[in-house]
């Protein structure tokens, strides 16, 4: 399930005015938005003097329209006089730079379909979406990239390889060296082809992160893609003037449609490849808008609830959140409180979370994963309002999402106005409208399977409130059914205990059991300072994992949490596992989803010791 939020500061789209939902309008108006072409001549119009921001070792070098104009016409050019043709193939292997888009768009240009990749995938992994896909020619972004392709190539159907660095190697062609003073006759070529692109041409095709099994690949066309930009950030004032990092994955649908309708809204955009260099990004460019996953704000929480451990902080800290519950309802309602208490908490501890995010961000997107209704307090309580979303790939991605004027915490927001959603009799989520997808890629079955009297099933449970707000319970996969024929939903309860910062990750843990347990992975890096101050000897994360003190910390954390849970899901049992969980180690998707499957087969015999155990002990549902 795809999640994010927009949340902001001060500025009035953020702030709920009625006034504030108007943007600059290029010459082909939003709700006249047929293909992503139409995207790239909006941008060419604008003559932005910097558009795009690419890092340097010691400075930023800006891309202004006409630069960028250029560089896609030149790749666009490259790729007729390959062969590259209307409903071909073309495969982006890199991380997030101003490459990236670059290619993107001159395969719109010629009405080529982009296959997006994740840089963090194996060669093997690589080969399969290559070969399935059929792609003609392939974008990678380094040696390590460029290697990792021509160890698989023979294998696939690739005839031409495109490096973005400086890498010297006879299979591949630097794309630097691509000519840029294409005569104007060829530009204009290329624009007439540009032109013939039609609303329902595929755009692209996105293989799914696969939590429950192989990646399939989902087709979206120009159509899918361009009316789900044109309505995703209604209400909410974004455009010249506004800078955004990206640094989520491109090859995730939420990235690719932020960026696409940022762009769009006349907003720069800086690349960053990885995460090391997000805050250096941060410190100098000092985002107005802020784009991040769940995880990475889970991180900024955590790192706000270590610094603030200590004595006399932890009670300055206390305090200001005190301070700031107290304000929650003028917060989630759009209004900046004004008492002298905030002002007070505001400048010992609010300002200065808002400066590690550069200090400049008024509007907050969050994608990939469901943020948690206790973090989402947590962010309202030191003045940021989260209006949370929610959508799939196969839907372009937006369904629903909160916006400054109709906004519900706890809920992902109405459905988008060109969305219609209902609730199936056992509680799926079906949609319908021209975001949702057509097809998988060589899946005819899978497809058929996907849609009910034409609506698509979405696969998570939810309900809409007589407000028309949706919420989402879970993934209709992951719900778990213990042995006495109860239902419970993870993702809530995974939240509420990764919302301790303790905790890195979690899964619960029931199907076919007697109980539900969880198994955590603990954020060791906060772990073992705790750790060495309480007198614990290791020398392991294994032996850390299992030290009894230890054992009692997490079992706190559990007992807290089960407070606030029914009876029947209640957690009896914890795990705790002495790995990390990461896309690398497969337990976690390449967007940062959790691999339930994945997680439960990776842990198996350990998971079967501790239901064993606790059968011999008595634990039951009941005690």
């Amino acid at each position: 399930m795809l999640t994010f939020m927009l949340t902001g500061l001060g500025r009035a789209g953020c702030a709920g005015s009625a006034d504030a939902i108007e943007f600059w309008q290029p010459r082909n108006a939003r709700m006249n938005l047929r293909t992503l072409n139409d995207i790239f001549f909006s941008l060419v119009e604008r003559r932005k003097r910097v558009l795009m921001m690419d890092p340097r070792p010691s400075h930023w070098v800006s891309i202004s329209t006409d630069e960028f104009f250029a560089r896609v016409m030149a790749c666009a050019h490259a790729l007729r006089s390959w062969g590259v043709e209307h409903g071909d193939r073309v495969a982006i292997l890199a991380e997030n730079r101003p490459e990236w888009t670059i290619a993107d768009f001159a395969c719109q240009i010629l009405g080529a379909a982009t296959v997006p990749i994740y840089a963090t995938l194996t060669a093997e992994q690589t080969a399969h979406i290559l070969i399935d896909s059929g792609s003609r020619v392939i974008f990678v972004s380094t040696e390590k990239q460029l290697e990792k392709v021509l160890s698989i190539r023979a294998q696939t159907a690739v005839a031409r390889v495109v490096v973005m660095d400086e890498v010297a190697n006879p299979g591949a062609v630097i794309m630097s060296s691509l000519p840029k003073d294409v005569a104007e006759q060829n530009n204009t070529e290329l624009e007439a082809i540009a032109g013939r692109v039609k609303a329902s041409d595929l755009a692209t095709i996105i293989y799914t992160s696969g939590t429950t099994g192989m990646p399939k690949g989902v087709m979206l066309t120009h159509e899918n893609l361009a009316s789900n930009i044109a309505y995703s950030l209604n209400g909410f004032t974004v455009g010249d003037g506004d800078v955004a990092i990206s640094f989520l994955p491109l090859s995730h649908v939420t990235a690719r449609h932020v960026d696409f309708a940022l762009l769009y809204r006349g907003v720069t955009l800086a690349y960053v490849s990885t995460l090391d260099l997000l805050p250096r990004a941060l410190k100098e460019i000092r985002p107005t808008i802020f784009v991040g996953v769940p995880r990475l704000y889970e991180k900024v929480h955590g790192q706000v609830e270590h610094k603030a451990k200590r004595f006399p902080t932890r009670l300055i800290y206390r305090a200001a959140l005190a301070v700031g519950r107290s304000h929650r309802a003028e917060t989630l309602s759009g209004k900046t409180p004004h008492s002298f208490a905030w002002n007070l908490a505001d400048r010992l501890l609010f300002s200065r979370v808002r400066a590690g995010m550069g200090g400049r961000a008024t509007c907050f997107i969050s994608g990939g994963a469901p943020l948690g209704r206790d973090l989402a307090q947590w962010y309202a309580d030191i003045g940021i309002r989260i209006h949370e979303g929610y959508g799939l790939t196969e839907t372009s991605p937006v369904i629903a999402v909160n916006t400054p004027l109709a906004h519900k915490l706890g809920t992902v927001g109405r459905p988008l106005q060109n969305v219609q959603v209902k609730i199936a009799d056992d509680g799926e989520v079906l949609v319908r409208g021209p975001s949702v997808f057509k097809s998988y890629w060589n899946m005819p079955a899978e497809t058929i399977a996907a849609f009910e009297d034409k609506w698509f099933k979405t696969g998570d449970i939810g309900n809409l409130d007589a407000d028309g707000f949706l919420s989402i319970t879970d993934r209709k996969k992951d719900l778990i059914k213990t042995s006495g024929g109860k239902f419970i939903a993870p993702q809530p309860i995974e939240s509420a205990l990764k919302h301790d910062a303790m905790i890195a990750e979690a899964a619960v843990l029931g199907e076919k059991r007697k109980f539900p347990s969880v198994l955590i992975a603990p954020n060791f890096a906060l772990l073992e300072g705790w750790a060495r101050e309480q007198g614990v000897v290791f020398n392991t994360r294994e032996e850390l994992v299992k030290d009894q003190k230890v054992q009692e910390l997490y079992e706190d954390i559990v007992a807290h949490v089960n407070e606030n849970l029914a009876r029947f899901e209640k957690l009896k049992k914890v795990l705790l596992v002495a790995d990390e969980f990461s896309a690398e180690n497969g337990t976690l998707t390449a967007s940062l989803k959790l691999r339930r499957r994945a997680v439960e087969e990776r842990h198996r015999s350990s998971i079967d010791e501790m239901y064993a155990r606790a059968e011999s002990e008595g634990v039951s549902a009941g005690n």
